[in-house]
């Protein structure tokens, strides 16, 4: 078995100092940048193009406990990152082992099953982990354990693919009988439990979908309930809508915005196997590439490019409102009580009964639409987001970007701070007034206020003086 071991290198000396083989031949490059240049390239490619809103650096810093400089230098790194993994994944083959980021400023390591390989790794200016499993391995292990996900469930709520532990992780609140269902299941390379990619782990997490609950805006389903818009989203021949989780409805429900107007309808929906929905809005509604993040202000949406392991990851919800953590893993199969979902995301991000189908956003690129999750916001939390590009797939939809969506091109909105002495969970009485943004209201109706019945988004509840 090969010695797992992390190598790093900066200069060209640091090559000496590596207990691996030199390579054979350089990796073909068929034309990209060559190998000492890739990861330096993307990065100040990044650099170039950094934009980071003034909010999701407050945030990072306030979640992440990093320096202004550090989450700066960590979303340049992200976004490197994200541009070089298809280039490293098709150069190393069947021995890429997977990549992930570390530490405040996200340094990238990547994993290779083949020691000859980790000299072309270090070349790109990125850290090398020579492990025992390539990702492959790793994710036809975890495709074993999918496909028998009903005995495994009865004894684990979660396994995926841990790419830093170079492992299919098993998380059970009865470990002995779930190493029962993995030693007979079949799968290969299990009869060698020391040598097998998967570790059973004891665990008392159990994950749950978040019911009446929503991410960036809120909207209610039918005659009840409650949950949160993902995305916006366009589709040729219709008026576009969002994507969020399809626990929240099936086909054909109906659904009502944050201001109880009438909004859309579920065109697809699946729950379990996946968890995700798309809802068409009707023409009292416009789609735009942004996200409500709350007090960090209104964040644009400029793409959906999935960000690396480690990588940093913000969460908007109505419940709880805005939080950040890291990516934990991609490829994660959890299993609720109504069922197993497959291929979605684990992170560190809390969220609460109200959160789920609210939008994931690293950067400003859309990550994913929230599912399930255990804990909270007070002691911390894992929840797990749908990858937004599945279901874009899926339906056939358009993300909605910041400078572009359905009909007239929206601006590239600008981060604001509302302020003012409005304030959710507030009984106000008609006639009394207030500020939001900037401008001063006056209270058409008495009410007790919510998140989503901000002024400017209910204009039945308050007009502008």
């Amino acid at each position: 078995m090969l010695r797992s071991r992390a190598v790093t290198a900066g200069l060209a000396l640091a090559l000496t100092l590596v207990a691996a083989p030199a390579i054979a031949h350089a990796v073909a490059t068929g034309g990209s940048p060559a190998p000492e240049s890739l990861y330096a390239q993307a990065k100040a490619q990044a650099a170039a193009a950094a934009r980071p809103e003034p909010g999701l650096i407050e945030a990072l810093t306030r979640d992440l406990g990093l320096t202004g400089d550090q989450a700066a230098a960590r979303l340049i790194n992200e976004a490197a990152a994200a541009k070089v993994e298809p280039v490293l994944r098709a150069r190393l083959g069947d021995d890429f082992a997977g990549l992930w980021l570390t530490g405040p400023t996200a340094e990238l390591v990547v994993a290779t099953s083949d020691s000859t390989k980790v000299s072309a790794i270090l070349k790109t200016g990125a850290q090398a982990k020579l492990v025992t499993h390539s990702l492959a391995t790793l994710e036809a292990a975890k495709a074993g354990l999918d496909r028998r996900a009903g005995e495994v469930s009865e004894a684990a709520s979660l396994w995926y693919v841990d790419v830093q532990a170079n492992s299919v992780v098993v998380l059970a609140h009865d470990p002995a009988r779930a190493r029962e269902a993995v030693a007979g299941s079949g799968l290969a390379g299990l009869a060698d439990l020391a040598a097998s990619p998967i570790r059973v782990q004891q665990s008392d997490e159990r994950p749950r979908a978040l019911y009446d609950v929503r991410g960036g805006d809120a909207y209610y389903m039918g005659s009840g309930g409650r949950c949160s818009v993902g995305f916006s989203v366009t589709k040729a021949g219709s008026q576009g809508g969002f994507v969020t989780a399809g626990h929240c409805g099936t086909v054909g429900t109906a659904t009502r915005g944050s201001n109880q107007v009438a909004q859309g309808t579920f065109r697809g929906s699946s729950f379990p196997g996946n968890d995700y929905a798309w809802v068409e809005v009707n023409s009292q509604w416009t789609p735009t590439g942004v996200v409500n993040a709350y007090n960090s202000g209104i964040l644009p949406v400029r793409g959906s490019t999935q960000r690396a392991v480690g990588s940093s990851i913000c969460r908007s919800g109505s419940t709880t409102q805005y939080h950040c953590g890291t990516i934990s893993q991609h490829n994660t199969s959890v299993t609720y009580s109504q069922g197993t979902v497959t291929g979605v995301t684990r992170t560190t991000v809390c969220a609460e009964p109200g959160d789920s189908g609210g939008s994931y956003i690293s950067g400003d690129q859309a990550q994913g639409v929230t599912s399930g999750g255990s804990g909270n916001c007070s002691s911390g939390g894992t929840t797990y987001h749908q990858p937004v590009n599945e279901i874009l797939s899926a339906y056939g939809l358009t993300l909605a970007v910041a400078g572009g969506g359905p009909g007239e091109p929206t601006p590239t909105p600008t981060v604001t701070q509302p302020g003012g002495t409005w304030a959710p969970n507030t009984a106000y009485a008609a006639g009394s007034q207030v500020t939001y943004g900037g401008a001063t209201y006056r209270c058409l109706q008495g009410h007790t206020s919510q998140s989503g019945w901000e002024p400017p988004n209910v204009p039945a509840l308050w007009q502008r003086l």
